[in-house]
């Protein structure tokens, strides 16, 4: 069979003449969707800073049709070990995947390896990012990598081992091939007497943001919001690990929309002409930023609609547990702040959406703690599969029936960002994020000791019921002595618990132990850390797009 015959139009519109089969098992159909750097700021349901735009009705729809979740989190934001986490429902640092140079083993492929052992046909479509074949799946077919944008390659089960057998789909863009791929799927290669578990993961919007042409018209002459804190950082935000002494490493800490990070800024890529103003410049390279990512959103949004038409078409759309979610969220533009990796809300949390009406309350909010090692636990439970011991998450399918939170559910997520100072100039940094306060400790190492500088270590904490945006970091403020104290408790109590007690590096756990208290004598040796690292910046060249392994 040829590529165009396995693509053609006629093959799913004749499909869809039929009505689906009922697997004989009862086992819900699960389809897990998945996009990357999609921030629950750009989901209308979401109702947070971009609502007014909205560019998700779609995604709009299945959430009043099911759960929205409103504090799910990853523990790592980025691609490979949030993926990770996602597949094996452990903490990235057990598998071995704490970045972007990590793979994920076999072994750790628990999802589709049970699911398939509970008798699910299984297939991925889309974005993998994980390196290794994915064996444990009756059908992939995925992007090499990051993957292209527009006439994407696929890599796919043939006569050469993987990861040599390639196809490619010519003249489209990646969103509407992943698509059709998944219809054909669909229509075409599923055992209608079995329950299909389906990863169908797009590489949009990730950066750069390159969206199908027919979009180019779309919010032409709309103004995006511009978060206040892009042009300001109020005097609290922030320490000595994100500003360094007198604001020194503002210019090298956090890649920028404005010209504040000269080195990597999207005034670069969107709006490089130096006869405008600083405040010019930054106004056109967010707007062309801003445009561009939510071309990319409203790509997948609209592709999700031919999806689930012809789920609806096909008596799918009911039986099957539909699961929309992101591998981590994308600041755009807050605290000045681009691409993810931080601990801040923007970057951390990510978006959950849960569909299936036989067991799921419609349009149910809930604010539990939900990490995305729990999604994985979560959808063994729906389909009855079994869940290994060595899972760290925790299935909160009674949450979704119920709405809801269980008395002895977790009240915090762990987070850990390992990569430090890679791409996009962000620290090494961990912490923990409750319902009401984030606490997270700055140590500032390269745990693989690459030759990286050092930069400060500090604590920060922001009380999220009184300073959502988290603009100002009240870890110094007496009145919040008592809640450091207890975070710092809650924090040590969560490293044991999940194994994250330094193995990887003694001079990081070190540091970590060092400053744990933050005495004066730790705040003059971060002063002196900053001093350093911003004497080591001198002389840094700029960024040019393309140039890094990670942006291909």
């Amino acid at each position: 069979m040829t590529l165009l015959t396995l693509l053609s139009a006629t093959a799913c519109l004749k499909a869809s003449d039929c009505a689906a089969d009922d697997q004989a098992s009862g086992q819900p159909n699960i389809l897990f969707i998945m996009s990357d750097d999609h921030t629950s700021q750009a989901i209308g349901a979401y109702q947070r800073r971009l609502a007014k735009v909205d560019p998700t009705p779609v995604l709009d729809e299945l959430a009043e049709g099911g759960m929205l979740l409103e504090n799910s989190f990853c523990s790592n934001s980025i691609c490979t070990p949030s993926r990770a986490s996602v597949i094996s429902g452990r903490y990235c640092h057990t598998t071995n995947t704490r970045d972007l140079d990590d793979s994920l083993s076999p072994e750790f492929h628990t999802l589709p390896r049970q699911l398939r052992a509970a008798g699910y046909q299984t297939a991925v479509i889309g974005k993998w990012h994980l390196t290794h074949e994915p064996v444990d799946f009756d059908h992939y077919c995925v992007l090499p990598g990051q993957g292209k944008y527009f006439d994407p390659f696929f890599q796919v089960r043939g006569e050469t081992a993987w990861p040599d057998n390639l196809i490619q789909i010519k003249g489209k863009h990646s969103s509407d091939a992943i698509t059709d791929l998944t219809l054909d799927w669909l229509a075409n290669q599923r055992d209608a007497d079995r329950p299909f578990f389906l990863m169908h993961h797009y590489k949009a919007p990730h950066d750069f943001f390159e969206y199908a042409p027919r979009y180019e018209d779309y919010l032409r002459d709309t103004d995006i919001p511009i978060p206040d804190s892009m042009w300001r950082q109020s005097a609290g935000f922030g320490s000595l690990a994100t500003r360094g002494v007198n604001d020194q490493l503002l210019p090298h800490i956090g890649t920028s929309v404005t010209r504040r990070n000269p080195f990597r800024n999207y005034t670069h890529m969107y709006a490089d002409d130096p006869s405008l103003s600083d405040r010019a410049a930054a106004e056109k390279a967010y707007q062309t930023y801003l445009k561009n990512y939510l071309r990319c959103v409203k790509g997948v949004d609209d592709n999700l609609g031919r999806l689930f038409d012809y789920l609806k078409r096909n008596n799918l759309f009911e039986n099957t547990i539909i699961l929309y979610t992101s591998d981590q969220g994308m600041m755009l533009g807050e605290h000045d702040y681009i691409d993810k990796r931080w601990m801040f809300d923007e970057s951390m949390r990510t978006p959950l959406i849960i569909h299936y009406p036989p067991a799921i309350p419609a349009n149910v909010r809930s604010d539990a703690m939900i990490e995305n090692i729990d999604l994985a636990p979560t959808l063994l439970d729906f389909a009855a599969a079994t869940i290994p011991p060595e899972v760290q998450g925790r299935s909160f399918r009674e949450l979704c029936e119920t709405g809801i939170e269980p008395k002895d559910w977790k009240q915090e997520a762990y987070y850990r960002y390992w990569m430090h100072i890679a791409h996009h100039d962000v620290p090494g940094h961990l912490g923990i994020r409750t319902k009401r306060y984030k606490l997270m400790f700055f140590y500032g190492m390269d745990f693989r000791d690459r030759g990286k500088p050092r930069t400060p270590p500090a604590w920060e904490l922001y009380d999220l019921q009184s300073d959502p945006l988290e603009l100002t970091n009240v870890v110094d403020d007496p009145d919040y002595a008592d809640v450091v104290k207890d975070l710092k408790r809650r924090l040590a109590e969560k490293r044991e618990l999940i194994g994250d007690m330094g193995s990887e590096s003694a001079a990081v756990e070190a540091v970590i132990q060092q400053h744990w208290d933050d005495t004066p004598e730790d705040r003059a040796q971060a002063r002196k850390i900053s001093a350093a690292y911003a004497k080591s910046r001198q002389g840094r060249r700029r960024y040019i797009p393309g140039e890094n392994k990670h942006d291909k």
